[in-house]
C-alpha cells in the first residue's frame, strides 16, 4: 500500500504507474473521499475534545452548571455520534480504493501487456538436443510408472495426479537438494501454514487483484499458492531489530491456485496443477532502494545457480508493466527450456515491493537514530515441483525411454538413472 500522503503529492506519476501496469484505479475519487475522512476525522476528533473539556468541568459545577453541562454533552455526542457513522462508511470506501493503487514500477520495467513482451536479459546453457525424437514428460513418467494421471483426475478432479515410485523419489530428492542449497547460502528454513486468514492476503496483495486464482473455505480463509504469504504474516505488526536485518527465510509449503482464466491452457501433464509444493526466498531489508535491487539480484542469481546446479537451459527476463502484480516494484521470471515444447517455460519469479506489502502489513525497525521505518520485502521462488519434473525429465530423456538423474540430485535419489 502507498502512502495517501505521498499518492496526494506525486499523483501524475502513481496515475503513470498505473497505466503502466495496465491496472485501472479511480485515483481522482480516492482523493475526493480522503478529503471527506479527513474533514470528518477533525470534526469528530473536535467534538471528542469539546466533551473532555466539558467533562472536566462538571465535578466543579453547580447544580444548574451540571445539569447545562450535561444538556451540552448530549447534544455534542449525538453530534459526534452522527459524524462517526458517516466516517466508517467514508473509510470503507477510502480503504477499498486505497487496496487498489498499485505499487509505481521501476523505470527499467519495461512497457507492454502480457509475458509476451517480457525482456531476455540473460540466458545459460545449450538448448538439448537428442539423435532421436524426444518424448513429452507425459509419455515418458507414465512409461516409467512415475505419474497416474488417470487415478489423479478420479480422485482429484480436474488437473490432479499420483507422484509414485521414482517419480516421489525424484520429486523429494529435488526437495532435498534445494534445502541444502539454501540454507547453505544463509537462508533459516520454516515450513510455513497454507491455510490462512485473509489479512495476509489484503497484505501481501494477493487480493483484491489475485483473489480470484485462491480457494476459499467455508469459514472464509484461504489457501495459499506461496509460502510469501504466511512468511509475510509471521512479522505482521511487528518491530524488527535492525540488526537483524536483512532477514533470510526458506519457507517450504503446499501450494494450492485455481488457476482462474487458464482452463485451456496446459490442461495435460504437470506444467498447470491445482496443487503443489515450493520451496521460497522470502527477505526483509532496510528501507532502501539501492538495498532492495541489491538484494533482488541476489535473489534471483540464487536460483539460476540453483538451475544451473541441475543442468538445464535456462533464460532470465525482466516482466513487463503488463505481468507485474499490483505491488511489485520488479520482476524476473527465470524460465527452463522445455525440449518437448520447444519453449521455455517460467519456473521462478523474482520479485521486490519496498515497503508496499510491510505498510499494510505494518512490519517496521526502528534506525540507529530511533526513526521507525517500514521495512523492504522482496522474495523469490526457490524451486517449485512437480513442475521442475517436467523440465528434468525432458532434458535427461534417454533414447531407450529411461531417464538419466542430474550428479546433484543423485545423493538424494539414490541411482543415477531411472528405467524400468
Amino acid at each position: 500500500m502507498l502512502d495517501i500522503k505521498f499518492i496526494r503529492d506525486n499523483l501524475e506519476l502513481v496515475k503513470a504507474g498505473a497505466v503502466k501496469k495496465h491496472i485501472s484505479v479511480d485515483l481522482d475519487r480516492l482523493l475526493v473521499v480522503d478529503d471527506k475522512r479527513r474533514e470528518l476525522m477533525t470534526a469528530v476528533e473536535a467534538a471528542r475534545a469539546k466533551q473532555n473539556q466539558a467533562s472536566e468541568k462538571i465535578p466543579g459545577a453547580s447544580p444548574v452548571e451540571r445539569e447545562q453541562l450535561l444538556r451540552e454533552m448530549k447534544i455534542l455526542k449525538d453530534a459526534s455520534s452522527e459524524r462517526e457513522e458517516e466516517l466508517k462508511g467514508v473509510m470503507v470506501e477510502w480503504q477499498t480504493l486505497m487496496v487498489q493503487v498499485p505499487n509505481i514500477p521501476d523505470i527499467s520495467v519495461p512497457e507492454g501487456e502480457s509475458d509476451k513482451d517480457n525482456k531476455e536479459v540473460r540466458n545459460w546453457g545449450e538448448k538439448t538436443k537428442f539423435s532421436f525424437t524426444p518424448k513429452s514428460h507425459i509419455e515418458i513418467m507414465e512409461n516409467l510408472k512415475m505419474v497416474d494421471f488417470e487415478r489423479g483426475t478420479k480422485v482429484a478432479g480436474f488437473r490432479g495426479y499420483f507422484l509414485k515410485g521414482p517419480g516421489a523419489l525424484l520429486n523429494m530428492a529435488v526437495w532435498q537438494h534445494a534445502q541444502r542449497f539454501f540454507t547453505e547460502k544463509g537462508f533459516n528454513p520454516i515450513i510455513v501454514p497454507s491455510l490462512l486468514r485473509r489479512v495476509n492476503f489484503l497484505g501481501t496483495g494477493y487480493i483484491p487483484q489475485g483473489e480470484d486464482d485462491l480457494y476459499k473455505t467455508q469459514d472464509g480463509d484461504y489457501l495459499a499458492g506461496t509460502a510469501e504469504v504466511g512468511l509475510m504474516g509471521y512479522h505482521m505488526n511487528d518491530v524488527l531489530n535492525m540488526d537483524e536485518l536483512p532477514l533470510k527465510y526458506l519457507g517450504f509449503s503446499p501450494c494450492f491456485r485455481r488457476e482462474a482464466g487458464s482452463h485451456s491452457k496446459d490442461v495435460k501433464g504437470l506444467i498447470r496443477v491445482h496443487e503443489f509444493y515450493k520451496w521460497e526466498q522470502v527477505l526483509l531489508c532496510e528501507a532502501s532502494h539501492e538495498e532492495s535491487v541489491k538484494w533482488h539480484e541476489w535473489l534471483t542469481r540464487n536460483t539460476e545457480e540453483f538451475i544451473e546446479s541441475l543442468g538445464i537451459p535456462y533464460r532470465t527476463v525482466v516482466n513487463c508493466g503488463g505481468d507485474i502484480g499490483l505491488g511489485q516494484v520488479k520482476k524476473y521470471d527465470i524460465e527452463a527450456w522445455v525440449p518437448g515444447e520447444e519453449t521455455y517455460r517460467e519456473v521462478s519469479s523474482a520479485s521486490y515491493f519496498h515497503d508496499f506489502q510491510t505498510r499494510r502489513m505494518n512490519i517496521r525497525y526502528k534506525d540507529k537514530e530511533g526513526k521507525m521505518h517500514f521495512a523492504h520485502s522482496l522474495n523469490n521462488t526457490a524451486i517449485a515441483t512437480p513442475r521442475i519434473l517436467v523440465t528434468l525429465i525432458e532434458n535427461y530423456q534417454q533414447e531407450d525411454g529411461s531417464v538419466k538423474i542430474p550428479p546433484a540430485l543423485q545423493p538424494y535419489f539414490g541411482s543415477d538413472i531411472i528405467k524400468k
